[in-house]
């Protein structure tokens, strides 16, 4: 596994290196994107990896608005 979590990083390394040099200097907010979302789906990747059964953010959201939705139906 620890093998997995390697190749992921090498990948996410790989992408960052070939898309940075594309974002202008001056762009700070696109890098500062760039990198949390990079980074959101590094972590995400490797959650999966460990966790597979993992709820998703749609069994999240579900969780969070069905009790308003049983309040909105009465």
């Amino acid at each position: 596994m620890i093998w997995t979590v390697l190749a992921i990083t090498v990948g996410v390394v790989l992408i960052t290196l070939y898309e940075w040099p594309k974002i202008n200097q001056n762009q700070k907010k696109e890098k500062a994107a760039f990198v949390t979302l990079t980074a959101m789906g590094w972590l995400l990747s490797i959650l999966l990896l460990y966790f597979p059964d993992m709820p998703g953010p749609t069994q999240m959201i579900e969780k969070l608005f069905k009790p308003l939705g049983k309040l909105l139906e009465k």
